[in-house]
């Protein structure tokens, strides 16, 4: 089959083309109703009943592959492997899920699971998905103000977590940050599962944390629940333009067929084979190609709690490929940039039989053509860059493995996946042509699996979404379509930046400066790093009469941002710069920046409040490596 024939077929008729593929999962209840609307909101199988941890354990054992390997953990910062076969996984979660159904978590209850990638944090997502709950995964790096806003959103029955994680060579203990958040926090759960790691355990405090090996050791296994193909299977929450994060709804029966659908089509993955997703469960690529992607399809996973580089070394992402089988591996092009610069020639690659590698796939920040050519060269496989959202929950541009692969162009995503109706419109809604660049925007309806809304917001979903261009899902990235309609993505249109694959809000560590004593106006924008893809630099302008040096302001602005973000900020550049450049109206001219960061020719706007500011503040970013 060819991609324009398949593509062609979900865009004229996609109610046959998705009830097709819903037909290859095992409902409880059979759909009838594969889309429906109402007040311009589509929903997909909203009467069909499911399970989806049923669909990614159980039915397998059903089927007798109940002793295929279904997760592999491998954790070179502990120096421990284990593998589960699909059985194994199966009881694990159920006993987990009779944990939770013990504290009272039932349908449509939410559990938040805050845990470093250790098999454990899968098995909850699974055991919260068992009992028809609703998980909420946040990432093991974010600080205690992050986590309690998500605790506050959410408003979990239970928090799942664990006493440490480890990056690279370093406990980082969990407990704490918890308990840190649950001071912050309004709303408080009524029981914390605490997993006791051998590196570092904690104090429990009684009467609210159970011990997540002893409550295993008491618990009966718990059935799968059916729910609604609406029902929602989890909240994730992604950096909004305001600094308050908003909670991705998914759901359950849209999500499965198309990850199901996805493994094939995009992946050419098929049940036995070995899958690896190197991303982390706290963020959506983890969600789907880690967690229920592969497990849906009847494939082998890969937990892997390392780094590409330093656990121990730049050839720790081709040992895995080698040791396991891996068919393809999925990751970030920063990932491959870390590799690249500590093995440049790929000398450690060569120590590793990676015959059974067909494809590399790369995703979560634009990948830049010298990592593409790179990744080709040393390799010798296909390398598929694929692009992406939280709130789509898989591709919308790939080249399709499992369909057609199509000629390959440097710094293109390629084509739109089947069910995804791309178009470039300009900011009055109108289409655009080929190689004019523009609004990257989606015809409505979105295929399954994408966002239904924003939890507890769904007017937040109408106006972040569907209220820009009516009609459209606006994607919030500029880009073009060229004359072959191959996809060029340029970066984000608002004030979310991309440090490596980590989606990150610049209003929001703007909000984090501004409160700092000294600082009397700030900007934060995102400029090209090598390693990252972009990196948060502000623009601090500070208070009359503040008596304190630059490098000072620095610091102790980069340890503000840590405290409250987290780490995976990344922020390490604060710049006091004599004045700010705006127009007459007082609105920071961030584009402006931008460019000059980039080192692009740009026009001085006529709405210029001082245009003498702007040399002034172009040789100051060029003295700091910036310009």
């Amino acid at each position: 089959m060819s991609y324009c024939t398949e593509y062609q077929k979900s865009v004229d008729n996609a109610v046959e083309f998705w009830a097709d593929k819903a037909s290859k999962l095992a409902w409880f209840k059979q759909p009838t109703q594969v889309l429906t609307e109402q007040q311009g909101q589509y929903q997909w199988f909203a009467d069909g009943e499911l399970n989806t941890s049923y669909l990614a354990l159980d039915y397998h054992v059903e089927q007798g592959r109940g002793e295929q390997a279904a997760l592999f953990y491998d954790s070179p910062v502990t120096g421990s492997k284990r593998r589960y076969s699909y059985r194994e996984l199966r009881d694990e979660v159920a006993h987990f899920a009779g944990v939770l159904k013990a504290q009272g978590v039932g349908k449509g209850d939410r559990v938040v699971i805050y845990m470093p990638m250790v098999p454990e944090a899968a098995i909850a997502m699974l055991a919260t998905a068992r009992l028809g709950a609703i998980h909420s995964v946040v990432f093991g790096g974010f600080a205690p103000h992050e986590l309690a806003v998500r605790i506050d959103d959410a408003s979990p029955k239970v928090v799942v977590s664990a006493s440490c994680g480890i990056e690279v060579n370093r406990i980082i203990s969990y407990k704490p940050l918890l308990d840190s958040a649950l001071e912050k926090a309004s709303h408080q759960p009524e029981r914390c599962i605490i997993l006791q790691r051998p590196q570092q355990t904690a104090t429990l405090l009684a009467g609210r944390d159970l011990d997540w090996h002893s409550a295993m050791q008491q618990a009966a296994p718990a059935e799968p629940v059916a729910v609604k193909g609406t029902d929602p299977l989890y909240i994730l929450y992604t950096s909004g333009t305001t600094g308050k994060p908003k909670g991705v709804v998914r759901d359950n029966g849209g999500y499965a067929v198309a990850l199901h659908y996805s493994m094939q089509a995009i992946y050419n993955i098929k049940p036995g084979e070995v899958f690896w997703t190197a991303s982390d469960v706290g963020w959506v690529v983890g969600h789907s190609y880690i967690v229920y992607a592969p497990l849906l399809a009847g494939c082998t996973t890969i937990l892997y709690e390392g780094k590409p580089v330093f656990t121990p070394d730049a050839g720790a992402f081709w040992r895995v490929c080698a040791e396991y089988g891996v068919k393809a591996i999925f990751a970030a092009p920063t990932a491959f940039r870390a590799i690249r610069k500590e093995d440049p020639h790929a000398e450690l690659m060569k120590q590793h039989d990676l015959s059974k590698l067909e494809t590399i796939f790369m995703a979560g920040e634009r990948l830049d053509p010298p990592t593409y050519h790179w990744a080709c060269e040393v390799s010798g496989k296909p390398v598929i860059d694929h692009w992406w959202q939280t709130e789509t929950g898989w591709a919308i541009c790939a080249n399709l493995a499992g369909i057609e692969l199509l000629p390959a162009k440097a710094g293109s995503a390629t084509r739109p996946v089947p069910g995804y109706n791309v178009q470039i419109l300009n900011d009055e809604g109108q289409q655009m042509g080929a190689n004019q660049q523009g609004n990257i925007a989606i015809k409505l309806p979105l295929p399954p699996g994408c966002l239904s809304t924003v939890w507890g917001n769904p007017e937040r979903y109408v106006a972040g979404y569907l209220s820009q261009f009516p009609g459209y899902y606006a994607t919030g990235d500029g880009g073009y379509l060229d004359e072959d309609g191959y996809l060029f993505v340029m970066g984000r249109t608002d004030d979310v930046i991309n440090v490596a694959g980590h989606r990150l809000s610049t209003g929001e560590m703007e909000e984090i400066i501004a409160s700092h004593p000294a600082v009397a106006e700030c900007c934060v924008i995102g400029l090209p790093d090598e390693l990252k893809g972009q990196q948060p630099v502000g623009f601090v302008l500070l208070k009359n009469g503040v008596e304190t040096d630059a490098e000072t302001v620095q610091n102790e602005l980069v340890a503000l941002v840590r405290q409250e973000i987290g780490a995976v900020a990344c922020f390490k550049r604060a710049l006091v710069v004599p004045r700010l450049p705006k127009t007459r109206s007082g609105k920071i001219l961030r584009k402006l920046l931008r460019q000059i960061g980039e080192g692009q020719s740009y026009q001085i706007p006529s709405t210029i409040d001082d245009p003498a500011s702007l040399p002034e503040l172009e040789a100051l970013m060029q003295q700091h490596g910036l310009a």
